[in-house]
This record gives structure tokens, C-alpha cells and sequence, in this order.
């Protein structure tokens, strides 16, 4: 894959057989083709597919049903993977799988969340595939299975029609509608553990509406060794010859925030420092509301407390002078004026981009929240990762959070799912539904004042 300057001339993904947006079937993403793509479109590209992957990710934490899902993802794909020019399309969808293929190959939990959402997609997309074009994927993966002949289904019709109506299907009685392949029953363990198979000698019998398990494991087991096999070349060569162009974009894309940055309050405007204990009790997510707590209680928080905090107040609407005003007054408790004004105001300043180059810093998104790994004596982080269980269970009730409630936020925390406990923690305290999912703490908070502001003018 050679990636060129937007000045440069490029082109479309083409093999010696012609374009691949001429192929009427689903990629199978053997190998990467010889292309030439834009540096913008080499990331904006997989920032689309990673939309979809991680819509998928919190559909399925969330425990939607199979319907909900196809739903779902057909909304991802037709939203996110769209292109201004329709014959693109499959040139953007090769392209961005193998963008996040070098981007979630580098640690073992990477890949196993990129295969398990690119596996879920795959299916998705295999399902919705006309009965001919299955029928060439599988030929084209040479799985280990032959069709079954009119002779043998006859004979075994009985027994796979018991087993088709345990499973709710209807089995059809003809010879010449009836699709049945054969299989060595250890290439489908899903199947053969639901008992959505008949076995016998060894072979499991597979209905042509339940071949996208075999498939589907197939297709998992060739991305899980490409991945490893890149993750090879990015190590030994790929990392450093691209050090200085792609690999920031690589290593950044994988904790990549996609909602708006929050800069600047979009919607309530500024808060005051009058309001803003009130405010951290109604409307903080639990890792702003920490923070905040220990603020008021040590007088005092590390740089990194202070700029996860900062920008999060920075965004919700404290501005510049409050927030000099703010952190003075705690700060002089312990460390004394002399010392916050001679060591700590400037960088508070910088955050607003009065200082320096006059960045206009983002508040940290729940993924770079995540991600962070406080030491000792630190507060930042997120606490459904970082926290104890028992130390997460206090935080919890002290904010409200009822005993059943509690349950299902820890369920999902021993699950790693920490992104749906902050969304169940916020559904629990609001009593309402966050559909979106909370994705990031100035999202928690501008809904949460939306909600309570909705309550508030209905209730007058």
C-alpha cells in the first residue's frame, strides 16, 4: 500500500484482473491489491469504518437483540461508508480494513477487539448477500465441506427436520430446495454447541441458512494470523520507515474520539462558580466528579488530574477568569498564592489559549481517559477501569446509584465494557435512556443538563 500527498495523482485499487470495485461479492481481504491513496483518505477512511466497528461494539455490550442489530449495523454502514462518488465505495471499504488492520495488530487486546467487531460485520454483511454470491465466497475460501446429494438427504431428511424445528425452522420437503452441506463437525463449534446441527460419523450437517458460521469462522481465523503477521512487519520495518507520516496517525486512530470536541460550551453557555458544586453533584460523570471531590479535599491534584479536570470545567463553561479564580482558591490552601501564581496560573491560561501558541485545547474524550495510567497519588483515569471494586461500589452509591442499577454496572466493568457503565451509571441517576451511549465526559454532562433542564420546565 502506497500512501501519496493529496497534490499527488492517485487511483483506485486495481489488480491484474481489473478494478475490485467491479466485483459483485463481499471483500474477503486476502492481501492488500497495489494502490496509491491519499494521506487524508488513508485516515479519514478508516475513522468512517471505525464508527461502524465501534456502533457494532456497543450494540452488542448493550445486548441488542438479532433484529436490533441488523438494523443497527445497516444504519452504520449506510451513514459511515458512503462515499460523494457511489463507485468508491468499495475501494473505501478495502481501504479502510486494512488502514485498521495495521492500526489494531500492535497488542493482543487490540486485535481481539478489532477481530471480534470485524467478524461480526463480515457476518452482517455474508447474511445480506444474494444465495449465488454466498455460494462464490464459499468457493472462493475452499472450506472443507461438499454439498449433500439428493440420495443422502433423503435418507437423513427425518432426522434434519427434527432438528430444524427445535431451532424454529421450517425444513423444506423437497430435495431440489432443500440446500444441506456437510462439514467435519469441528469446523462449526458455535453450531455444534447451540445443538443447531445434526451429526453423524463425524459430519455436521449445515443448513445453506446457517453456513455463515462456518464462513464467518474461517474468515476469523485468517484475519487473526494476518494480524499477527502484521503486526510483524509493523514492528520490525513499517513503525520506523513511516515514523515521521503514518505512524502517528496509526498509533492515535485506535483511541480516536469521534463525537464533537467540546471546546467551547455549545449549548448552556458558561457556568459560575456559584453553581458549580451543585453542578458536579447533578450533572459530572464519576471521573469529573472524583477529581473534583479530591480538589476540595487535598487542595491539591497532579498535572494530570489537573488537565483532565481543567479542560472538562474549560468545556462545560467555566471561563478563563473563573477558572483562574477557581483553582487559585483551592490551591492557596495548600500550596499558598506565591506559589499558584508563580507555577500553576500559566498553565491554566495555556489551557484556554491565552499562552504560547494559543492552542485551543480539547477536553480528554472517555477513550484517552481510558487509556491514561495514573501512578501513585493520582486521581485522573477512568474509575471504572482504575478503580477497586469495592472503591467503585462506594463512588457508585454515593452518587446514587440504586443496588440493581449497581449490578449491571458491575457486570459490565468485569466485562471491560467501561464506556456502557458510564452510560448505565448515567441512565440509572437520570432515569432515562442514553441511546448514543456516553462516549465522552462533556457529553455526559450536556446531557445530563439537558435532561434535568427538560424536567425542571415541565415540572413548572
Amino acid at each position: 500500500m502506497q500512501v501519496v500527498r493529496s497534490h499527488q495523482s492517485h487511483r483506485s485499487f486495481s489488480s491484474s484482473s481489473g478494478s475490485v470495485s467491479a466485483s459483485p461479492t463481499l471483500p474477503l481481504y486476502r492481501s492488500a491489491p497495489e494502490l496509491e491513496v491519499r494521506l487524508e483518505d488513508f485516515e479519514s477512511f478508516a475513522i468512517d469504518r471505525l464508527r461502524v466497528l465501534k456502533g457494532i461494539s456497543d450494540g452488542l455490550s448493550r445486548g441488542k437483540k438479532p433484529d436490533e442489530m441488523e438494523k443497527l449495523v445497516n444504519e452504520l454502514w449506510k451513514t459511515n461508508m458512503r462515499h460523494q462518488d457511489s463507485s468508491q465505495v468499495p475501494n473505501k471499504d478495502i481501504i479502510s480494513h486494512f488502514v485498521l488492520r495495521l492500526v489494531y495488530c500492535r497488542t493482543e487486546e487490540l486485535r481481539k477487539w478489532f477481530l471480534s467487531m470485524e467478524s461480526a460485520l463480515f457476518r452482517h454483511r455474508f447474511r445480506n448477500q444474494t444465495a449465488e454470491a454466498q455460494r462464490a465466497i464459499m468457493e472462493e475460501f475452499d472450506l472443507p465441506c461438499k454439498a449433500v446429494s439428493n440420495a443422502e438427504f433423503e435418507s437423513l431428511k427425518e432426522k434434519l427436520g427434527q432438528v430444524a424445528r427445535s431451532i424454529g425452522h421450517n425444513l423444506s420437503l423437497s430435495t431440489t430446495d432443500a440446500i444441506y452441506y456437510k462439514v467435519p463437525f469441528e469446523e462449526v463449534p458455535e453450531l455444534v454447541t447451540g445443538r443447531k446441527v445434526f451429526i453423524n460419523q463425524g459430519y455436521a450437517y449445515v443448513a445453506m441458512n446457517q453456513v455463515v458460521s462456518l464462513v464467518a469462522t474461517i474468515f476469523r481465523s485468517l484475519l487473526s494470523k494476518a494480524l499477527i503477521l502484521t503486526n510483524r512487519k509493523w514492528a520490525t520495518s513499517i513503525r520506523e520507515q513511516e515514523q515521521h507520516r503514518l505512524t502517528p496517525i496509526v498509533e492515535a486512530l485506535c483511541s480516536s474520539y469521534l463525537g464533537p470536541d467540546f471546546s467551547q460550551p455549545k449549548e448552556y453557555g458558561e457556568i459560575s462558580l456559584k453553581d458549580i458544586d451543585q453542578v458536579a453533584k447533578s450533572s459530572f460523570p464519576l471521573c469529573m466528579r472524583h477529581l473534583f471531590e479530591k480538589l476540595r479535599e487535598d487542595h491539591h491534584l497532579k498535572h494530570a488530574g489537573r488537565m483532565q479536570l481543567g479542560l472538562f470545567l474549560k468545556g462545560v463553561g467555566l471561563n478563563v477568569d473563573d477558572s483562574l479564580a477557581f483553582w487559585r482558591e483551592e490551591f492557596s490552601k495548600k500550596v499558598g498564592l506565591e506559589k499558584f501564581e508563580k507555577e500553576y496560573a500559566y498553565n491554566i491560561r495555556h489551557n484556554y489559549g491565552k499562552e504560547g501558541k494559543k492552542t485551543d485545547y480539547t477536553p480528554y474524550s472517555c477513550q484517552k481517559i481510558i487509556l491514561s495510567t495514573p501512578g501513585v497519588g493520582d486521581h485522573h483515569g477512568c474509575p471504572y477501569r482504575h478503580f477497586g471494586e469495592e472503591n467503585l461500589r462506594a463512588a457508585l452509591s454515593r452518587m446514587g446509584v440504586n443496588s440493581r442499577a449497581m449490578e449491571d454496572v458491575m457486570g459490565k466493568v468485569r466485562n471491560r465494557d467501561y464506556q456502557l457503565a458510564c452510560t448505565l451509571t448515567f441512565e440509572a441517576l437520570h432515569a432515562a435512556p442514553c441511546d448514543a451511549g456516553i462516549n465522552h465526559p462533556n457529553q455526559y454532562f450536556s446531557d445530563s443538563q439537558r435532561l434535568l433542564k427538560a424536567k425542571k420546565d415541565s415540572s413548572t
